[in-house]
């Protein structure tokens, strides 16, 4: 079996420690976002909710709680996407025309940059969801131990398998472009749609009817759901408005990820069969 796919995955992984800068701002960053945003946005909207009424039998979580979801999946989208961003300066450092003219088949290289984005996507997660806990975050509120581990196994696959759709993408962007900064524009004009039609942040039911239909097939709504089932639960109340998922759903949005991500490989894939470094 060849596993030269492993070699493109550690040095991708060195690169991510060694940058210490990289390291140290791509931990902080998502954390000081939930600190900031997170909380500042929870006292306004829990103040504004208080007044509504409960419902009975049904758990009412806070919105830090509800947004600490959203958190997790904009990291995961935003890391995603630029992950491929190595692979463009490899293409402009030369470092790429060495890789493509090796006996490694074109296909590990991107194999090896998803699973490194995947890789960064779980340290990523791990660390909101630990700095969320600290702050108040109210996940996994009364699970037993095998629920919480059950549960963490879950979100997990819901980020691998988000990672990887996009990781890809970012791979098929990069590869056809010249300058970073035009990645740049590409990467940030794709970011705002997938990330404002989503239920991240807040609700989607008040949406407009076509925004609503662009949410239930963005990819990273799908995601905030798995998470949020996993790590909140099936029937809760946030923002005055009663949630329910039932496992059906939670495995039609996971279908409905790797489906989106067996599409972006065939993309990627297609592009790197087809692209020439001189």
């Amino acid at each position: 079996m060849n596993t030269g796919f492993l070699t493109i995955y550690w040095r991708d992984m060195l690169r991510f420690v060694r940058f210490r800068t990289l390291l140290f701002a791509s931990l902080v960053q998502p954390a000081l976002w939930l600190a900031f945003f997170g909380i500042a946005m929870s006292n306004n909207f829990d103040r504004l909710t208080a007044t509504l009424p409960v419902l009975p039998d049904v758990r009412t979580v806070n919105y830090l709680t509800f947004i600490g979801a959203g958190v997790i999946a904009m990291t995961t989208l935003f890391t995603s996407l630029f992950g491929g961003t190595v692979l463009l300066f490899d293409k402009n450092w030369g470092l790429m025309r060495e890789t493509l003219s090796s006996p490694l088949p074109r296909i590990h290289i991107i194999i090896g940059i998803g699973l490194s984005g995947m890789t960064k996507s779980f340290i990523q997660a791990t660390v909101i969801m630990g700095f969320g806990l600290l702050l108040g975050v109210r996940f996994f509120e009364g699970y037993a131990p095998m629920q919480v581990l059950f549960s963490l196994l879950g979100i997990m696959f819901f980020v691998g398998i988000f990672s990887l759709g996009f990781l890809f993408l970012s791979a098929a962007i990069a590869i056809s472009m010249e300058s970073p900064e035009g990645m740049q524009a590409v990467i940030t004009l794709l970011t705002m749609p997938f990330f404002f039609t989503s239920n991240a942040l807040y609700p989607v039911d008040s949406f407009p009817p076509i925004l609503r239909a662009l949410s239930t097939i963005n990819p990273l709504t799908h995601l905030v759901s798995g998470i949020r089932y996993f790590a909140i639960g099936n029937d809760f109340s946030a923002i005055g408005i009663h949630y329910v998922y039932t496992p059906n759903e939670i495995l039609v949005s996971f279908l409905a990820l790797l489906g989106f991500a067996a599409i972006m490989f065939l993309a990627a894939r297609w592009r790197f069969s087809k692209v020439t470094v001189t």
